[in-house]
């Protein structure tokens, strides 16, 4: 498929990937209306870190604590930490915060890819790492600024647009709660990616591929690898912050336990399952690090599965076996995640016309 072809097919495959968005609250209840909103939430953030270990190909399993950074500047601007000790009064609206968030959460980004320059493979994943563990402890350590371990609760603030009212005015239509989270999500995440893909498709988008494919050839080419390398963090830990700015507005509360160690390595198989080094697939990337635990727990599958198959998944350590199984098949059925199945049906079509 020729490139004029491939940009064509990317244009309609967006636009109905906004059609859906924009349909979807209509066609399901108030609560999946909320459960999509997290979808959108986590694509932007396997957005961010496919730019990073897809295109860039350096491997972060931290991606949890920038989302934890962005989520506790969302929060901490909001409400303050005067309660606890701490320098800002907060009374910022929610929405405003997330920029802050994204750019908070971006300069750490930036900061900790200096150091991580003089690492790569297995020793930068184990640094990332270490970020995403020592970020809890280190939120309970300066209990002054974050609340500690009883975390930041935001629910019911006049900061967090309808909470307290459950109603939402904007634009002149009346939402509820759960569908004004699905609309601040989406209306983030498809400009979002928009901007991911302006990012990759052009001059810096193929300054990062010459690093992941060769680093020795892309200095040879004039690539600098220490000014993409770092830019690579900085914009990949932005989306992050911006994803859990969103996130904390979601969730209504922050503390450590909000953003768990285990968060890194999901949204780390999100992109493996959406497809390293492609954007097309990371809508399915999301879904599966949502909807997978809700189903390998029996979740919205009651009435398909076999009531004997619900009680095994619901038993201790049945939902971890499945979401094991299913993760094994995947890589199995598509090793090179849904953007790798959909460049393969183009190819196919291409050779059949």
């Amino acid at each position: 498929m020729s490139p004029r072809a491939q940009r064509i097919v990317g244009f309609v495959a967006f636009g109905a990937l906004v059609v859906v968005v924009v349909v979807l609250p209509t066609l399901v209840s108030d609560f999946k209306a909320q459960q999509y909103a997290y979808v959108g939430i986590y694509l932007i953030a396997l957005l961010g870190l496919n730019i990073l270990t897809g295109y860039t190909g350096q491997i972060s399993l931290g991606h949890g604590a920038f989302m934890a950074i962005g989520g506790y500047t969302t929060a901490i601007l909001m409400v303050g930490n005067e309660q606890f000790g701490g320098p800002i009064a907060g009374g910022m609206r929610d929405v405003w915060t997330l920029p802050f968030a994204a750019l908070v959460a971006g300069l750490v980004g930036l900061l900790f890819g200096l150091p991580a320059l003089r690492l790569s493979g297995l020793y930068l994943a184990l640094a990332t790492f270490a970020i995403a563990v020592a970020f809890p402890s280190a939120v309970k350590r300066f209990a002054e600024f974050s609340g500690g371990g009883q975390g930041i609760n935001l629910f019911g603030t006049e900061q967090l647009t309808g909470s307290s009212a459950q109603r939402v005015e904007i634009l002149g239509f009346t939402l509820s709660y759960n569908d004004w989270l699905y609309a601040l999500s989406w209306s983030v995440a498809l400009p979002a990616f928009v901007v991911a893909w302006l990012i990759v498709r052009g001059r810096t988008g193929r300054a990062l591929r010459a690093v992941r494919d060769s680093e020795t050839a892309a200095v040879s080419s004039g690539v600098s690898l220490a000014r993409y390398k770092t830019l690579a963090f900085g914009v990949s830990a932005a989306y992050a912050g911006l994803a859990g700015g969103l996130f904390a507005i979601a969730n209504t509360f922050v503390n450590p336990d909000t953003f768990p160690i285990a968060l890194s390595i999901f949204l780390l198989i999100g992109i493996v399952v959406g497809g390293l080094g492609g954007l097309s697939g990371l809508v399915f990337g999301a879904i599966f690090v949502y909807f997978l635990p809700l189903w390998a727990q029996g979740e919205d599958l009651g009435s398909i599965l076999p009531d004997r198959v619900i009680e095994e998944t619901t038993k201790p350590g049945g939902p971890a076996i499945v979401y094991g199984v299913v993760l094994i098949l995947l890589m199995f059925l598509i090793p090179n995640g849904v953007s790798g199945l959909f460049r393969r049906v183009g190819a196919f079509l291409a050779r059949r016309r």
